[in-house]
């Protein structure tokens, strides 16, 4: 049964109600012009790491570009999800964001658009939100999507890549928000 002291109703103009009420609580949390600075920095020390390890790997892939755009897609998502992480405030973790994907499109528009797959990420998101085994289960994704299912190799690899890139945003993170 419903009773009606359940129900609330709007004032005359509900969505500037729910503007100024959310704008008056994000002024007491927005981040000042150093944290913002430092994410950026965070941000674009990752990409740099990222582009790195993409000219690395371009250069020793035998040929195999399917699991090259796999790596990059890999290590992007590594570095999406460990902002969030790492990063305890959702703007500055945005802002790291942003300037991680800035970074890479200055750097080369290719390698920005090849690191971006949003179907590969949603394959990515599903095993990382999973909860247990994260580390496992972004190998064995990464092993599907390199047309590997279920192969050990590329199953340890996509593992051992998520591990390593996870800790390099870590240490970032820590190196510029802990100083």
């Amino acid at each position: 049964m419903c009773y009606d002291n359940d129900i609330k109703i709007a004032g005359d103009k509900p969505s500037v109600d729910v503007k100024r009420n959310s704008m008056a609580g994000s002024d007491a949390q927005k981040p000042n012009s150093e944290k913002i600075k430092l994410a950026k920095k965070i941000g674009k020390d990752v990409a740099d790491k990222f582009i790195e390890d993409a000219n690395a790997s371009s250069e020793n892939s035998n040929g195999d570009y399917e699991m090259l755009l796999q790596r990059r897609l890999l290590l992007s998502f590594t570095a999406t999800v460990g902002f969030e992480q790492y990063i305890s405030d959702d703007t500055l973790s945005g802002m790291a964001q942003k300037s991680f994907l800035d970074t890479l499109k200055k750097y080369n528009a290719e390698l920005y658009s090849s690191s971006s797959d949003t179907g590969a990420f949603s394959f990515y998101y599903l095993a990382y939100r999973r909860g247990s085994q994260t580390e496992r289960r972004m190998g064995q994704t990464f092993a599907m999507l390199c047309s590997h299912d279920g192969d050990p190799i590329f199953q340890e690899l996509g593992e051992a890549l998520y591990c390593w890139f996870s800790s390099v945003v870590r240490n970032t993170v820590a190196q510029y928000m802990n100083a």
